[in-house]
């Protein structure tokens, strides 16, 4: 469960560093047009942090870590995130710049997204898998547990 919560935290603080990043290097630059430097924020934000908390949320429900994939899903999908911020990051500061991006770039932001993509697809066989496992409750032993 601490894994969890350390990859949100550490996604948290990466997100709002991304977002004072492009903040200041377009200020200092004199940058008025479009690019991926100005996503970074909230790629790392929502894929990084809001995905971590609800995967912890998962956690306490239903135990996720338990499962066979879970080490798989969380470091293939960290691996994937990390690699596509990473492109979005470099190529962004380049265009800030006003530098063109390197061909290989491409393929490895298409390889984060792959990767990323991997990571979901473990991460829902785990899920699955754990709520076919989780004890059934009936609708009538739901009504009578204490609202508190």
């Amino acid at each position: 469960m601490k894994k969890l919560y350390y990859a949100a935290h550490a996604y948290m603080i990466v997100g709002l560093v991304g977002g004072l990043y492009y903040r200041e290097i377009t200020k200092l630059n004199d940058f008025t047009g479009d690019s991926q430097l100005g996503l970074v924020h909230t790629h790392v934000l929502a894929l990084g942090m809001l995905f971590f908390l609800i995967a912890l949320v998962l956690e306490k429900l239903f135990t996720l870590s338990a499962g066979r994939l879970f080490n798989a899903f969380f470091w293939t999908y960290n691996a994937g995130l990390v690699m596509t911020v990473a492109v979005m990051t470099v190529r962004g500061t380049l265009t800030v710049l006003g530098h063109s991006t390197p061909g290989i770039a491409a393929h490895i932001a298409g390889g984060g997204h792959i990767a990323l993509t991997v990571g979901l697809v473990f991460f829902f066989i785990n899920l699955g898998k754990r709520i076919a496992q989780a004890p059934a409750t009936t609708d009538r032993e739901e009504r009578r547990s204490p609202a508190s």
